[in-house]
């Protein structure tokens, strides 16, 4: 029996250090010894090592995934008052990219089923000013983006993957993040592929947009004080990329033991008919950086999230409000209301999916769960 009195975190900081804790001092110790901490040996090795992984010709890392969104739309030369058609049921990330290079965000409306953008909801927001769409693959699961990929074609628009919470999650047997012109990630410690502070990349097939990401995150520079565009000061940090180098070797493993936590939530929970599960679509690879549960209202997912606190379980909403109602955002919302968005800020709950969650705790957080519905019935 699981002690109550130990607390189950919704995410373990020190799984990966712990668990690696030999091959993350060696790549640190290299790297303080080589006395190189920006730029070198280890950067140059990961961005090579993660290209063969995603199956993609060029990754450009750079200093978080919020970075990676704003380079992606500076390489794409778009103009102020270009407009860019994204997720409201998002982190703020992506919007915030969108706003401080002076372009209007677009927002559209969540999918029913899967918690990403609906691209039925796309073609009638696209106008003369649109230029691009961002993709953002929630929580692990794929977006339907070979269909948002056939919009963007018509219309003639650029097409960026936001595949933080994704990576390593496929569609049709191809990564996430390899479908658009241009794919972004984090490497914020949360995610599948972390290091232990912030950074990002991104990634394409393109080498004349490769050569423009790369000047834009080391200041528009070509050559050592030759600056050929405005850019940015972003740069991955050698010992993060240390770090990644050891990380990288273990997240198909990682993303394994995910997938089994996930499985397990679901053959226990799914007799529970207050409680809608996360769904892998058919062809698709869910990595479930993410469980989450949607309730049936706001007033249950609630009332769930607090006996679960007092139980000794952390969890998390994602996303609380969405972005078209936070207050730095309201100026680009004219009174538009998105149902789905809405609806899922008021239901979704996340339960710990961790890799280092071990089957106890997790039958633990099982029973807690089924005592919940079964009290409350």
């Amino acid at each position: 029996m699981f002690d109550p009195f130990l607390n189950i975190p919704f995410f373990d900081g020190k799984y990966s250090y712990t668990a690696r804790k030999e091959e993350i001092e060696k790549a640190i110790f290299n790297t303080l010894n080589q006395g190189v901490y920006i730029g070198g040996d280890a950067v140059l090795e990961f961005s090579k090592r993660l290209a063969n992984y995603l199956e993609v010709e060029h990754v450009v890392t750079c200093g978080n995934g919020t970075d990676a969104l704003s380079i992606a739309l500076m390489a794409l030369e778009l103009k102020a008052g270009d407009e860019v058609i994204v997720p409201t049921f998002n982190f703020v990330a992506a919007v915030e990219a969108i706003a401080l290079l002076g372009l209007v965000p677009v927002f559209v409306d969540a999918s029913a089923d899967d918690f990403n953008l609906d691209p039925q909801n796309v073609e009638g927001l696209i106008t003369d000013k649109t230029k691009a769409i961002i993709v953002v693959h929630l929580f692990g699961g794929a977006a339907q983006i070979e269909k948002i990929a056939q919009i963007a074609q018509k219309y003639k628009l650029y097409v960026i993957e936001d595949v933080a919470q994704s990576l390593g999650s496929k569609y049709g047997g191809r990564f996430l993040g390899t479908f658009g012109h241009i794919g972004c990630t984090s490497f914020f410690p949360t995610k599948n592929l972390a290091c232990f502070g912030d950074g990002g990349a991104l990634f394409t097939n393109d080498s004349d947009l490769a050569k423009k990401i790369e000047t834009i995150g080391k200041h528009g520079q070509e050559s050592k004080y030759e600056h050929v565009r405005v850019g940015m000061n972003s740069r991955l940090d050698t010992l993060q990329a240390a770090i990644l180098n050891v990380q990288l070797s273990y997240i198909d493993s990682d993303i394994k033991k995910r997938r089994r936590v996930a499985n397990l939530y679901h053959h226990a929970l799914k007799s529970i008919y207050a409680v809608k599960l996360p769904i892998e679509k058919e062809g698709t690879f869910h990595s479930f950086n993410q469980y989450n549960l949607i309730l049936q209202n706001k007033k249950t997912r609630d009332e769930l999230k607090l006996y679960l606190h007092h139980a000794g379980i952390e969890t998390m909403i994602y996303y609380p409000r969405p972005i078209h109602e936070q207050k730095a955002f309201l100026r680009f919302n004219v009174n538009q209301h998105f149902p789905f968005s809405e609806t899922l800020c008021d239901t979704v709950l996340a339960l710990p999916v961790s890799p280092s969650l071990s089957q106890v705790e997790q039958e633990y957080i099982i029973t807690k769960i089924l005592n919940f519905f079964a009290a409350y019935v």
